[in-house]
């Protein structure tokens, strides 16, 4: 029996195993949300805006491992997409965006709603298509789903002209896709790892750091039998937390630029580095002709653009981190334990030396609340057992620091693209995903507005997310550079009109809470887990003073940190460094 093309996107995406779709209709799609009215297997969750859709998406693929799936109307709907797929694009997330186009016979006519959304697209996407042909809609959307989960992951943009998907065709199911030039390789060269396993048992100051890749390809429980095996400390990039357990004696916790002082020491005083899923990118090196000058390093990576792109390699192994490590650790078993893990038992007392030294810290004020401390007391709080996303920033940084993850997609957050407005439509994603689990976006006073309109959606849709507003009225990330390099000339990031919160949250039908001194902080938070069928804004009136440490200026190498406030000279000094 013949199909529309509508109703051959109907049965694809059931096919592929989709039970929620992110979206918002307009004309040249409303062929297929009028097959969504009635369809029982398919929920649509109508947002109020396209980005917060990609957004969700995202959050819904990083909590789930399953890609998240988009459909909006052409023109502004299909543009408005663009900063949700860089996003996912940037941290390797399967999304595949849906997006209506004028029929094909008006494409190039500057038709009503039309715009390029392929050639817009092209830079920020894994891969897209235009369909202009309903008999190449089947195979296209399994290929698209097919390129968006395999390899490193990424988003796919399909744009859907609507003669194609109102045209008919005999409905062919392709079992299996095969993309010449696309063969991603899994299984590691066996003898790189051979040389792998060699320089492991050799060293005497390793260092494994995790990326978003150990996650992406579920290979946690491989990383952790590494660790455990050999007693090398893990640190994990903004993008790797949970896939090592934060509160483990192994873990050193994130490097970089607001890394702890203890994981940029180690890299730094490092023998090895094995780094798995990771792209060295210039927030974790620092100043690149100082990273890690001692030591030889070992990179697992299933894209092969990404090994020796940024730092340079002494071994490098192409594959899936899951297989790759796996192999490792069956090569190291062959050897003599005892023999390597003496060697290590100094470096890990130095490393104990160095925590106890210099732990994430901050002055606790009786009068004023730290953002810290909140972030301490949702963790405490939740026992740690939550999904947190963040928006992007101070607050985004402080959440890293002081939550500890011990699971890994429990941590949503803008690691490339640095995005703001992401965290609360990922949050709502998660929480579709997960309605029993507690999800929160720790956020800030500026990334929160920026997609508060998905208040809307979670009412709608009776989504208990929790939002926790870092309320410091400024753009904090902002102010803090502009105070450390530019001579406090605070331009444009302080916020002179930040809503009232509460009310804002009340009037979408969300409930809106406040706390303005540390001894509310605790029935605020309380009372917020308590709510299980609404959106939760928790406004927090933090000290907006208060600035991020370590860091680590741009320019500059991972151990020359900022330590804290008391390190008033050092600041003055780095004003010069821009």
């Amino acid at each position: 029996m013949k199909k529309t093309g509508a109703e051959i996107v109907i049965e694809c995406l059931k096919r592929e195993g989709v039970k929620h779709i992110f979206g918002y209709p307009g004309g040249v799609v409303l062929n297929i949300f009028d097959l969504l009215y009635d369809d029982k297997d398919l929920k649509l969750i109508l947002t109020r805006h396209e980005q917060g859709a990609v957004h969700a998406a995202d959050g819904y693929a990083r909590a789930t491992g399953k890609p998240g799936v988009v459909l909006v109307t052409s023109g502004p709907g299909a543009t408005n997409t663009v900063t949700g797929l860089a996003t996912a694009n940037m941290d390797s997330i399967p999304v595949v965006v849906l997006s209506g186009q004028v029929p094909t016979k008006l494409i190039g006519n500057d038709a009503f709603q039309e715009a390029d959304i392929v050639g817009i697209t092209r830079p920020c996407t894994k891969h897209n298509y235009l369909v202009k042909d309903v008999a190449d809609l089947a195979r296209t959307i399994r290929e698209a789903f097919y390129i968006a989960t395999t390899g490193r992951p990424g988003p796919v943009l399909i744009d859907l002209p609507k003669d194609v998907t109102n045209d008919k065709t005999n409905f062919h199911w392709p079992e299996k896709v095969t993309l010449r030039g696309y063969n991603p390789k899994y299984e590691g060269n066996k003898w790189m790892i051979k040389q792998a396993a060699g320089l492991i048992q050799k060293a005497k100051r390793p260092v494994i750091i995790a990326g978003g890749g150990v996650i992406s390809s579920n290979a946690s429980k491989e990383l952790r039998e590494l660790a455990e095996l050999t007693r090398i400390p893990v640190i994990m990039t903004l993008m790797g937390l949970g896939a090592f357990p934060g509160t483990h004696e192994l873990s050193l916790g994130m490097p970089g630029m607001h890394g702890s002082y203890y994981a940029n020491k180690a890299i730094q005083e490092a023998d090895l580095l094995v780094s798995v899923g990771m792209r060295f990118d210039d927030r974790v090196t620092g100043r690149i002709s100082d990273f890690a000058p001692h030591a030889k390093i070992v990179h697992i990576d299933i894209d092969p653009t990404s090994i020796r792109k940024n730092v340079r390699v002494d071994v490098p192994i192409v594959g899936d981190a899951k297989r790759v490590l796996r192999d490792l650790v069956q090569e190291l078993k062959k050897s003599e334990k005892k023999q390597w893990e003496a060697v290590k038992k100094a470096w890990l007392k130095q490393l104990e030396k160095w925590k106890k030294e210099h732990p994430y810290s901050y002055e606790f004020d009786e009068e004023v609340i730290k953002p810290q401390y909140v972030v301490e007391r949702l963790y405490d709080l939740t026992k740690g057992d939550a999904i947190i996303s963040t928006e992007v920033g101070q607050n985004q940084m402080w959440a890293a620091q002081f939550f500890k993850f011990d699971k890994p997609r429990t941590f949503l957050t803008s690691g490339g693209l640095g995005t703001m407005g992401y965290g609360f439509p990922a949050a709502m994603g998660a929480q579709v995903a997960f309605p029993n689990k507690t999800v929160i976006d720790i956020a800030g006073d500026g990334s929160f507005q920026m997609n508060i309109q998905e208040l809307a959606t979670c009412v709608t849709y009776k989504l208990p997310v929790k939002v926790a507003i870092l309320n410091n009225m400024y753009l904090g990330m902002v102010r803090q550079w502009q105070e450390l390099f530019y001579g406090e000339r605070y331009s444009y990031s302080y916020l002179d009109v930040v809503p009232d919160f509460v009310k804002v949250a009340e009037a979408y039908g969300a409930v809106g809470l406040r706390a303005t001194k540390p001894s509310e902080v605790d029935d605020v938070i309380k009372e917020a887990l308590k709510v299980k069928d609404k959106p939760v804004v928790m406004d927090f009136i933090v000290d907006w003073k208060e600035k991020v440490y370590p860091m680590v200026p741009a320019g500059a190498a991972l151990d020359e940190m900022i330590l804290g406030e008391e390190k008033k000279k050092k600041e003055k000094k780095l004003r010069a460094v821009k």
